[in-house]
């Protein structure tokens, strides 16, 4: 099983680190004046981190989908936004197929408005185990 933690604020960047011992393929999207963006790859090493975007956030919320290229399975969510296999920079989410483009599902970082933020990539086995429950 795959999870995900995030953590802030670094430097004034958006990065991502890979905390587990596979490589990831890792695309953003985000909604900036021009409206949503979706981007990829950034291939990041095992343990490994990248600036995905350089300089102050522009928005609060940013989506990530990863891909763990050495075990298979992904980091998904439910907000549906338009991909390709190689390098891209795709502007609009709507009518991917249409256009050429393959659909991913991501899941939602909420930065809190802060001005740099770090996302830890996790897998399952790294994950702390939940709190026991309450009596």
């Amino acid at each position: 099983m795959l999870t995900v933690m995030a953590a802030g604020p670094a430097k004034a960047d958006l990065r991502m680190c890979n905390t587990t011992p596979s490589r990831v393929g890792v695309a953003i999207g985000y909604r900036d004046a021009q409206g949503w963006t979706t981007e990829g790859w950034w291939n990041i090493s095992p343990r490994g981190c990248e600036t995905l975007l350089r300089g102050t956030l522009a928005a609060r919320y940013y989506y990530v989908h990863a891909v763990d290229y050495d075990k298979g399975g992904e980091w998904t969510g439910k907000s549906v936004m338009c991909v390709r296999n190689k390098e891209f920079t795709i502007h609009g989410i709507e009518d991917c197929l249409a256009r050429g483009y393959d659909r991913a599902g991501f899941f939602e970082v909420d930065t809190g408005e802060q001005k740099s933020w770090t996302i830890q990539l996790t897998d399952g086995a790294a994950a702390p185990p939940p709190p026991p429950p309450r009596p």
